[in-house]
């Protein structure tokens, strides 16, 4: 057996329907239109959200404004504040702030804020750090080190 011997089998597939060809072809006369009408007509289609000039759903809809930026990288924002949870000298990762329960999944990128103070010294990783964050954890003795996504 050939790729160019390959047939579907029988009944899989269905002849196209020649209409217009008289009653015996049984689609003869209207041709499946039906009687006068505008359906009936040639370019008698009207666009698929027409709704008989009632004003369409789509046109009672607000105006969306603005866009989404496809290219936008997410971040998980973690403040510097709930970071005091954990010991002195502990590395802090992604992996760890998700089992404290602080980020959802470790999967996703996580950017270090520095609202609140570090009273611990501790040597974080993340994948991004504001400037007052990361000003912050080196003044409290730790590190911030930066991952690559």
């Amino acid at each position: 057996m050939k790729a160019h011997e390959l047939k579907a089998p029988q009944g899989a597939t269905h002849r196209s329907r020649r209409v217009g060809r008289g009653h015996s072809a049984g689609q003869g006369k209207t041709s499946g239109r039906g009687v006068k009408g505008q359906g009936a007509r040639s370019g008698g289609v009207k666009a698929p959200y027409f709704e008989g000039g009632q004003l369409p759903f789509v046109r009672r809809l607000p105006f969306v404004r603005g866009f989404v930026n496809i290219h936008k990288v997410p971040f998980t924002p973690v403040n510097l504040q709930s970071l005091n949870a954990f010991d002195d000298g502990t590395v802090v990762t992604p992996e760890l702030l998700e089992h404290a329960g602080l980020i959802k999944s470790s999967q996703v990128r996580v950017k270090i804020l520095g609202q609140g103070d570090l009273q611990k010294k501790l040597a974080i990783h993340a994948h991004a750090f504001s400037a007052s964050a990361r000003e912050k954890i080196q003044g409290a003795g730790g590190t911030a080190e930066e991952l690559q996504s």
